[in-house]
């Protein structure tokens, strides 16, 4: 059980850090919303939805970004067409497995599916993401 809420901190994070395609998001407030299914669970996980502020950094660097600032993931593959990106990547340590998903952007939103692999647990993540305007000021 250990196991498996440490795969599902590693998805939320994932959750918050989209992958960034030809025509990045735009830096602001946005909302994301996430469902987790994980085959062979007693209970339905409950959707989460979560506020995060993008900035001008994190638009800044595309690829990197995947991997939420995670040293023990490596990116495999990275694929831009047109308003779409994929990709895959390895991890090792604490957060051991195969991630790969697909992300589509539109002017002010983006959805996104990933997949992965972990500990013997398959975990399927669908995120809904809008932007709300500009950063709360600090």
């Amino acid at each position: 059980m250990k196991n498996i809420v440490g795969l599902c901190v590693v998805a939320l994070l994932l959750s918050v850090v989209p992958v960034f395609g030809a025509d990045p998001i735009r830096e602001g407030w946005w909302e994301v919303s996430t469902t987790t299914v994980m085959p062979g669970m007693p209970m339905k996980l409950p959707p989460s939805v979560i506020k995060h502020c993008y900035t001008k950094e994190d638009v800044k660097d595309q690829s990197k970004v995947v991997a939420g600032g995670n040293k023990d993931c490596k990116m495999t593959s990275y694929k831009v067409s047109g308003n779409k990106v994929t990709w895959s990547m390895v991890c090792t340590g604490q957060s051991a497995g195969t991630f790969s998903g697909e992300t589509i952007f539109s002017a002010n939103s983006y959805t996104s599916n990933m997949k992965m692999k972990s500990q013997g647990q398959n975990i399927t993540m669908k995120m809904n993401a809008k932007r709300l305007g500009d950063c709360p000021k600090k």
